[in-house]
């Protein structure tokens, strides 16, 4: 579990890095002006997309060959591409590692809950995947503190060390119980497309994905472009989006531990999502009455907004309850990377509407969209608390 943890907040760390640097290091490689959004939004979809199609690889990889490939194989490619960030010298270059960069990261958190959930019993595993996320979103804060104080290119030079250095820890860590159990069955593994094949099997799938869009909404949309919406609202004084992050996921780190609780409290991860919801659909609300507040005030609400957010651990658990061993790194790995995934077409959406109705208006459609449709999703999931998870998926 500690293990898994670490992972996660290396993992974080370098996810949310280049949103922290996006300014600096764009100005840094000569860019400017309106560039500096344009360019900055397409190397934030280089690096989802990479995730997107890491999500598959990783999530496959984790049914067929194990967790352990998984938490070895990613964690050392997305150091080598961390590393190789830190030296770039155009735009072209940089978008090519953070595509490299979100294939790595794709496989770390599902292998990881994967891990975790399979291990512990029902009754510990809600307490211990709280403990990994927030552990792992702790990343974001060490993130955007180091950036305060480094040069962007040594950012993710340490990014790069950390994951090298997490490698050596991960040699005592052993596979899982359950899946070990399923090697010595002829049962179909790892099989993607199987979640298209049934409709049944699609709902429970989509529905989990669904639940998760608002968590990328605010930090992909909100706080990465924070400086800009910032302008827009009149804040007094000048907004960083590194401080809004670092904020924001401090927040998220006390929401984790409040929403991984209330599941376990509540004895229902359906409940502990719905208040979390509206919470975060409350304070994104809030985001956009802002008018002339100062920056204190903008950085205190990008924490609650944070806390609204903080139900990432809960999210993740139900996906990986929902689904037999056979599928279970599939969907956990690929279900919060389709989550951060939906990261390029919100960012293009904005992109699209900012001309016609302005950046404040884009952003709050798009909110009220993504809220909307994760309260519809999460009316029609059915609940996983203390479900047991020695099954497998009929396919």
């Amino acid at each position: 579990m500690w293990v898994a943890a670490l992972g996660y907040f290396v993992d974080i760390y370098d996810l949310v890095l280049f949103s922290i640097v996006r300014m600096s290091s764009l100005k840094d490689l000569g860019l400017s002006g309106a560039d500096l959004l344009h360019k900055g939004v397409l190397l934030l979809n280089m690096q989802m997309i990479g995730m997107l199609i890491g999500g598959i690889f990783w999530g496959i990889l984790g049914d067929k060959r194990g967790r352990l490939s998984v938490l070895f194989g990613s964690i050392l490619l997305y150091s080598i591409a961390n590393i190789a960030n830190g030296m770039v010298q155009s735009v072209e270059a940089y978008g090519l590692w953070r595509l490299i960069a979100g294939i790595g990261l794709a496989g770390e958190l599902g292998a990881g809950i994967t891990l975790v959930t399979e291990t512990l019993s029902k009754k510990d595993r809600g307490y211990a995947t709280m403990i990994v996320a927030t552990i792992g979103v702790s990343g974001a804060v060490f993130a955007g503190l180091i950036a305060q104080y480094f040069h962007w290119r040594t950012n993710f030079f340490i990014g790069g060390a950390l994951g090298l250095l997490l490698l050596i820890l991960r040699i005592s860590v052993f596979e899982s119980g359950l899946y070990t159990k399923l090697q010595d069955m002829k049962v179909p593994k790892g099989r993607f497309l199987s979640l298209f094949t049934s409709w049944a099997r699609f709902q429970r799938y989509l529905m989990c994905i669904l639940i998760g869009v608002p968590l990328w909404y605010v930090v992909g949309i909100l706080m990465t472009f924070s400086p800009e919406l910032a302008g827009a609202l009149g804040i007094v004084g000048k907004v960083e989006a590194g401080k809004t992050i670092m904020f924001c996921y401090l927040g998220l780190v006390v929401g984790d531990f409040v929403s991984g609780w209330l599941s376990q409290y509540w004895q229902s991860r359906k409940k502990a999502v719905a208040v979390f919801l509206g919470i975060s659909a409350l304070m994104i609300a809030l985001n956009f009455a802002m008018t002339g507040a100062s920056q204190v005030a903008y950085y205190w609400l990008s924490a609650a907004l944070g806390f609204g957010s903080g139900y990432w651990a809960v999210f993740v658990t139900v996906g990986a309850e929902q689904f037999g061993t056979n599928l279970r790194s599939t969907v956990a790995t690929t279900v919060p990377n389709f989550v951060r995934g939906a990261v390029v077409p919100l960012t293009l959406a904005f992109q699209a509407l900012s001309p016609r109705v302005g950046i404040l208006r884009a952003a709050g459609t798009l909110g009220v969209v993504c809220v909307s449709v994760a309260f519809v999703a999460l009316f029609f999931l059915k609940e996983t608390y203390g479900k047991e998870l020695d099954f497998i998926e009929p396919i």
